[in-house]
C-alpha cells in the first residue's frame, strides 16, 4: 500500500509539472508591463534572518540570497538544473579532475567595480575558512580544501587557481559530476570584501527587524532582463493579519503563517511536495546513554510509526526522499515493543547498569505546538520500556543554531536537499561534514560516499543507499515525513514563479502579469 502511493503520488507530481512547464515557459508570449513592476511585496516568516551566504541555513534565507548574490551557476526556476550565471562557458579534463570555468568580463558588483576570478578564490577560501558556514565541507572534493578547513593546510595549497582575470582552474581529488548543480547554492555566491555590496539581481536599500527592502541592481549583467524594480519582503508569523492584506491585494506573494478558511482565492494555494525529509536524530556524546546502538535500537523498536506520521502528507521511513533509479532501502514502518523492551535490557547490562536503573533521555525541540505533540507521542511510547523521556523546548527562531551548543540526546531537523542527488542528504551524517551535527562517523558509510563520487547513474545510487542502510541500521535517525511546501501566490497575476522540489524562486525572474478588469484569471497576451 505504501509503494502504491508512493507511486500516486509521484505520478500526480509529474503531471502537475508538465502543466507548470507549459505554463511558465508560454509567458515569453505575455506582456509585461514596465508600470506594474514598481513593487513585488512578499510575507515571510518572522525570524532573525543571516543573509551572509556563507553562513545562512534557512531555507527563507535561501530564497533571499537568490536575489543578492550569484556564483558560476544559478537554479533554473522550473528544473533547477544549473544555469550559467557568473560564467559564460566551461570544460572538464578527460580525467574529469580538473574544471576551466570562463567567467563573463561584463559582470560588476552592485559598487560597479568587476567580478574577476580571484574574487570567486575569495570567496570560496573565505566560505572554507569559516567555522559557522555549514557548507564548507562540500568544497573538500577541491585539493587542499580539507585540510585548509581543518586548519592543516594553507590557503595556497587549495587548487583554486585565478589563470587569469576571467579564467578560473578548479582541480578535484575526485570525479564529481554533480559539481555544477553543488555550485548553484547561495552559499557559492561570489562575495567582496565590503559591507552592502551585491553580486545579484538585487541589492538592500532598507532594513529593519520586520521588513526588507530590495532594489533593482543597475550594475547587474543581466539587469535588462530583471522586471521588478523594487521588492518588499514582510516578516509576520500572524496568520488572521497575513491573509487579511492577501485578500485586500496588498500582498503579491505569502509564504508565511495563513488561515485558510479566511482565504479568499483558495486557486493561489500552491501545495506541492519538496525534495526533504523531516526527521528526528540522536546526537552522540561520550556522557550521553544514546550513545549505546542498543539502546536506540530499542527506543526505534518502540516507536508507534503510524502514529507519529499520522497526518502527514508523505509519510517517510527512510531519510532520502524517493528518487527515479534510486535502489529499495529497508526503512522504519512497524513497531515491537517486547522486542524493544528485551533491547533495553541488554543496553543497560552493556552500559553497567542494574536492571532497576532508570534511564532518561532529553528531546529538544523547537516551542511550536506541532512539535510538542509528536514529542509527547514519544515519551508517552518509551516510557511503556522504561525510559523516561525529558522535553526541552527552545525558541523556533534559534533552534537550529543552538544544536551545536545544547546538551539533549535527541532533535529534530527538517531538510531540503539543495541539489537532485541522495548525496545531498547523506553529507549530513559524512564523519568530517560541518553538516554533521549528530556526530555520528563509520568509516564504512564515509567510503561508500567517496565511491559513489567516483561513479554515475546506476552504480552511484547504489553505493549511496547502500551507505544510507547503514545510517539506518545504526538507529541513528527516526524518519518522520516528506513535507510539503505550502504558498499563497495568484500565478495568473505573477510570473516567473513555478513550484519546485527545493521551494526556490529565484527573485529575478519574478514579474507582475497585467489582467484585464473583468476577467479573472485572463492574461493579455502580445
Amino acid at each position: 500500500m505504501y509503494r502504491f502511493f508512493i507511486f500516486l503520488r509521484k505520478t500526480i507530481i509529474f503531471f502537475c509539472s508538465l502543466l507548470l512547464l507549459q505554463n511558465l515557459y508560454s509567458e515569453e508570449n505575455y506582456s509585461i508591463n514596465p508600470d506594474l513592476q514598481d513593487n513585488f511585496v512578499i510575507i515571510s516568516a518572522l525570524h532573525n534572518y543571516d543573509l551572509n551566504p556563507h553562513t545562512a541555513s534557512y531555507s527563507a534565507e535561501a530564497q533571499i540570497l537568490t536575489g543578492l548574490y550569484e556564483g558560476l551557476f544559478s537554479y533554473d526556476p522550473i528544473t533547477l538544473d544549473p544555469l550559467y550565471a557568473l560564467v559564460k562557458s566551461y570544460r572538464v579534463s578527460r580525467d574529469k579532475k580538473r574544471w576551466t570555468f570562463i567567467l563573463r568580463d561584463d559582470a560588476k558588483f552592485s559598487d560597479g567595480s568587476q567580478i574577476t576570478a580571484r574574487d570567486v578564490v575569495y570567496s570560496w577560501l573565505s566560505l572554507i575558512q569559516n567555522p559557522d558556514a555549514s557548507y564548507s565541507s562540500f568544497l573538500d572534493i577541491i585539493h587542499g580544501a580539507k585540510e585548509f578547513r581543518l586548519g592543516e593546510g594553507p590557503a595556497e595549497n587549495v587548487a583554486i587557481i585565478p589563470v587569469d582575470d576571467y579564467t578560473l582552474s578548479v582541480h578535484l581529488i575526485s570525479p564529481a559530476s554533480h559539481f555544477p548543480k553543488l555550485l548553484c547554492m547561495p552559499a557559492f555566491s561570489v562575495v567582496k570584501n565590503a559591507e552592502n555590496v551585491f553580486s545579484g539581481p538585487f541589492v538592500i536599500s532598507e532594513r529593519t527587524n520586520d521588513t526588507i527592502i530590495l532594489k533593482k541592481n543597475s550594475n547587474y549583467y543581466d539587469a535588462e532582463h530583471v522586471n521588478l524594480k523594487q521588492i518588499t519582503l514582510k516578516f509576520s508569523n500572524d496568520e488572521l493579519e497575513n491573509t487579511y492584506n492577501y485578500n485586500i491585494g496588498t500582498v503579491d506573494w505569502l509564504c508565511s503563517t495563513f488561515n485558510n478558511e479566511k482565504l479568499l482565492s483558495k486557486d493561489s494555494l500552491q501545495l506541492y511536495a519538496e525534495f526533504a525529509t523531516q526527521y528526528y536524530f540522536f546526537k552522540i556524546r561520550k556522557e550521553s546513554i544514546c550513545s549505546n546502538l542498543t539502546l536506540r535500537q530499542a527506543l526505534l523498536e518502540a516507536t508507534p510509526w503510524e502514529t507519529l506520521r499520522e497526518n502527514v502528507y508523505v509519510p517517510a521511513s527512510t531519510l532520502v526522499y524517493p528518487l527515479n533509479g534510486y535502489p529499495l532501502v529497508q526503512g522504519y514502518i512497524y513497531t515491537d515493543k517486547n522486542e524493544a523492551k528485551l533491547l533495553v535490557s541488554q543496553a543497560k547490562k552493556e552500559l553497567q547498569l542494574q536492571e532497576q536503573s532508570e534511564l532518561k533521555i532529553k528531546f529538544a525541540i523547537p516551542d511550536t505546538e506541532y512539535m510538542i505533540k509528536k514529542a509527547e507521542i514519544l515519551k508517552e511510547a518509551w516510557n511503556e520500556i522504561g525510559v523516561t523521556l525529558e522535553i526541552s523546548t527552545i525558541p523556533d527562531y534559534e533552534y537550529l543554531s543552538s544544536i551545536s551548543k545544547c546538551d539533549a540526546d535527541l532533535f529534530t531537523y527538517t531538510w531540503i536537499g539543495d541539489f537532485a542527488d541522495p548525496l545531498a542528504f547523506l553529507e549530513l551524517f559524512r564523519g568530517n561534514s560541518t553538516m554533521n551535527v549528530s556526530n555520528w562517523k563509520n568509516s564504512e558509510y564515509d567510503s561508500l560516499l567517496d565511491k559513489a563520487a567516483l561513479s554515475t547513474d546506476e552504480e552511484h545510487n547504489k553505493l549511496l543507499s547502500s551507505a544510507e542502510q547503514i545510517l539506518l541500521d545504526d538507529a541513528i535517525l527516526l524518519p518522520v515525513q516528506h513535507p510539503v511546501s505550502v504558498n499563497i501566490i495568484n500565478l495568473n497575476a505573477v510570473g516567473g514563479w513555478a513550484a519546485n522540489a527545493f521551494d526556490i524562486h529565484p527573485l529575478k525572474y519574478l514579474f507582475k502579469k497585467e489582467t484585464k478588469d473583468m476577467i479573472p484569471n485572463i492574461v493579455m497576451l502580445k
